[in-house]
């Protein structure tokens, strides 16, 4: 699948939700070839995740030719599981941020996770993301789209994961005029052309 005719666009329920869980299956089949075996275990991550990302406006889907390859969480700040890092810290603890969490995809779909970070640096240019030890694609993916690592944070769970953050507007932007701080997000049902 190529990103030719690629967009995102909010999550709605029910309408996404049986393609969503399917993404989100797939997601586990990649992470368990990987070696990962104990990330998003137990029904997760669940409808009802979603379903909370979506009532905070935080629910999205990848859609390349108007077929759903990859859903994310792009929520605002504050992130109560990164209130406390250990081994490390934020690179600032006081301007707001948001974070992008339950990236999934289909192994078909190639370029996800550019085209959610073009999206979220898109809408607000400090970004914190975690994940699991054992997700080596994903900290390759994190560390190749210049995110720092910061320390260990624990979800609620108590499950340790490794924090990373990248915040656009402690760098001078030598494209002022191109970006602000933060944008609005799209509505419903509209997508944005990636």
């Amino acid at each position: 699948m190529t990103d030719r005719n690629r967009i995102v666009r909010r999550a709605s329920l029910p309408e996404d939700a049986e393609r969503i869980m399917e993404v989100f299956s797939a997601a586990k089949g990649i992470m368990r070839s990987d070696g990962n075996m104990s990330q998003w275990g137990d029904g997760y991550p669940s409808l009802e995740a979603v379903r909370s990302d979506i009532e905070r406006d935080g629910g999205f889907v990848v859609e390349d030719d108007g077929l759903i390859v990859a859903y994310f969480a792009f929520l605002p700040s504050p992130e109560p599981t990164y209130a406390k890092i250990y081994e490390g810290e934020w690179m600032d603890d006081s301007l707001p941020y948001h974070v992008v969490h339950r990236i999934a995809s289909v192994p078909e779909a190639h370029g996800i996770f550019k085209c959610i970070m073009d999206f979220c640096f898109a809408h607000d240019r400090n970004i914190r993301i975690d994940t699991h030890k054992d997700n080596r694609i994903m900290q390759h993916n994190i560390e190749k789209h210049g995110f720092s690592y910061c320390g260990i944070i624990y979800l609620a769970s108590g499950d340790e994961r490794k924090a990373f953050q990248k915040n656009e507007s402690l760098t001078p932007d030598p494209h002022p005029e191109q970006s602000s701080p933060s944008r609005s997000l799209p509505p419903s049902r509209e997508g944005s052309k990636m």
